[in-house]
């Protein structure tokens, strides 16, 4: 049995912001860590951005080795006892801890269909499988038009592939971005040569020779060489669950990262936590997020007791437009535009009670905490007001 000061099951961006977040205060402590990959923590953003356009893949290590962490790879908690300060992984060995970081992240959201056929996008398995099909094939097919589908529909294009997307919505995007932006990205990547079947979803997915048979709803057919998805996640709260921590759409914490077990923390992609500028429960899966929250979890379990007070951020490449976010956006919100450039350049507010929610900051770089701050602000404004608000540079 393995008996650590400071024990994190996952091996995620967190679990490396929460070791440097550790090794701030604590130079000695042991830390082990428990990861369902085979391999130590990575940057996984690269995978769908700049590892298309030729960054090499070693800068997406983070080198968690070097803060003295003894890793337990290949392997996953299945068994949690927090009165015991006890885990049990698949291969039967325990560990017993004085802190837990339950940094478990999610899982992708999978068809009914297809089985290990299609590549549900996420890991650096998934890249490397993803990339070896590009470098044999030329037609694929995307799976959904979301944050990941897009994004890999934009890298495959780049690289000279013919893709087909294949989503429920009508246009790209429609759950976040204003209709008329939607409706323009979906024309631009038409224009980029990627063939959109909207308003339909994958109905059979045969293997012939190699190859794919792919047949929608509406009886389109696609023969195809790769198929990818992009359908989002679940957290993953199973280990939390079964150990009796409160858990809702995502493992709750307070505002220092703590569950409702003593000396369990949880962040990242699985962590419920207490937005502090929308003032509610959120869960956020995004680099901003995963980087800032695991460091400060990292902090507390090592004694800090600071509160998460931090706005996260998020971002996406799609050719050559791209932008950074802040807060929530959906495209059922009350929404204020205000372009330099139609489509080109400008600011969208997301409002819900006459109080900005959210800002999407459309090829306009260096805003965030502008952003932020205005999110955060508690007097309720007028959509007109908003009109210059913030300034690209």
């Amino acid at each position: 049995m393995k008996s650590y000061r400071y024990l994190i099951i996952g091996s995620s961006m967190t679990a490396d912001a929460a070791v440097r977040g550790i090794r701030e205060l604590d130079a000695d402590g042991s830390i082990g860590l428990i990861g369902a990959e085979p391999v130590m923590p990575y940057s996984r953003p690269p995978l769908s951005k700049g590892l298309w356009k030729g960054r090499p893949l070693e800068k997406i290590w983070r080198n968690t080795d070097s803060f003295g962490v003894e890793f337990h790879l290949g392997r996953s908690a299945v068994d949690l006892d927090p009165a015991g300060r006890r885990v049990r992984d698949d291969q039967g060995d325990e560990y017993t801890y004085d802190k837990l970081l339950l940094a478990t992240g999610g899982s992708p959201v999978r068809l009914p269909l297809g089985g290990d056929d299609i590549i549900y996008y996420r890991t650096l398995e998934d890249y490397q499988r993803l990339r070896g099909l590009a470098e044999q094939g030329q037609r694929f097919l995307v799976i959904g038009a979301g944050f990941i589908g897009s994004e890999v529909a934009a890298a495959l294009t780049m690289q000279g592939k013919q893709v087909t997307m294949v989503f429920r919505e009508h246009a790209i995007g429609e759950r976040v971005y204003p209709p008329d932006l939607a409706q323009f990205l979906s024309d631009t990547y038409r224009a980029k040569g990627v063939e959109l079947a909207s308003a339909d979803e994958l109905a059979s997915l045969e293997k012939q020779d190699g190859r794919f048979l792919a047949q929608t709803r509406s009886g389109r057919t696609f023969e195809v060489d790769g198929v990818v998805a992009g359908l989002g996640i679940r957290p993953n709260v199973q280990l939390a669950q079964a150990a009796g921590l409160q858990v809702e759409n995502g493992i709750v914490v307070d505002d220092r990262q703590r569950t409702s077990a003593p000396g369990i923390f949880a962040a990242g992609d699985v962590a419920m936590f207490p937005h502090a500028a929308l003032g509610k429960l959120m869960r956020v899966e995004h680099e901003d997020n995963a980087l800032r929250m695991g460091k400060q979890a990292g902090r507390n379990m090592a004694g800090a007791d600071e509160p998460y007070t931090h706005a996260p951020f998020f971002y996406s490449d799609l050719f050559e437009y791209g932008y950074e976010a802040v807060g929530q956006l959906s495209s059922r919100m009350e929404l204020v535009a205000d372009w330099q450039e139609p489509f080109q350049q400008g600011v969208v507010y997301y409002l819900d009670s006459g109080r900005v929610r959210g800002v999407l900051l459309w090829n306009v770089w260096g805003k965030v905490d502008e952003a932020a701050a205005l999110i955060a602000e508690a007097a309720p404004v007028k959509a007109h007001d908003l009109i210059g608000r913030i300034k690209p540079v």
